[in-house]
């Protein structure tokens, strides 16, 4: 057992696992942050999806006004979903492509335009910036995790 754990505290000192661990971390906090931005929208915007979130403006039909739809809330809320579809993905294949042995520079450079470009994609929806800013950033984000499985299909092919 205390070689399992060997192993494990190895990996920590593996710098393509750091980074993949590092911008691992800021796109999931990224994406953490969508949230708390769609709680200030649904603040802001008084526009609420569940009944019990209106109890502090009032009851019955005064409180009713607020369980409704806002376009700003629901922009938020697709990048978000965005997001989700997005770095899921990264997340996993971003693991195995670290476990499978890439030379730093590659690796860093990968994990760098995938986390840029999601960040940038994230400012395209909120402010909202002209096409094709954001396609574009969710294309570059989308073609690094494809090639990223790409090179750990072709490192471990077992197909």
């Amino acid at each position: 057992r205390s070689r399992e754990m060997a192993k494990l505290t190895q990996l920590i000192d593996n710098e393509v696992f750091r980074a993949y661990a590092t911008y691992a971390t800021i796109v999931l906090l990224k994406m953490m942050l969508m949230s708390l931005i769609t709680a200030y929208f649904r603040m802001t915007r008084k526009a609420f999806a569940n009944p019990e979130d209106t109890a502090s403006f009032g009851k019955g039909e005064s409180a009713k006004k607020y369980l409704r739809i806002d376009p700003d809330v629901e922009r938020v809320r697709r990048g978000h979903l965005n997001d989700l579809e997005n770095v899921v993905p990264f997340f996993g294949i971003g693991l195995l492509y670290a476990l499978s042995g890439p030379d730093l520079y590659t690796a860093l450079l990968h994990f760098r335009i995938f986390a840029g470009a999601r960040i940038t994609h994230t400012f395209a929806y909120l402010i909202p910036l002209p096409q094709p800013g954001r396609g574009l950033s969710w294309a570059v984000g989308y073609a690094v995790t494809i090639s990223m499985a790409y090179k750990v299909l072709k490192t471990a092919l077992y197909l």
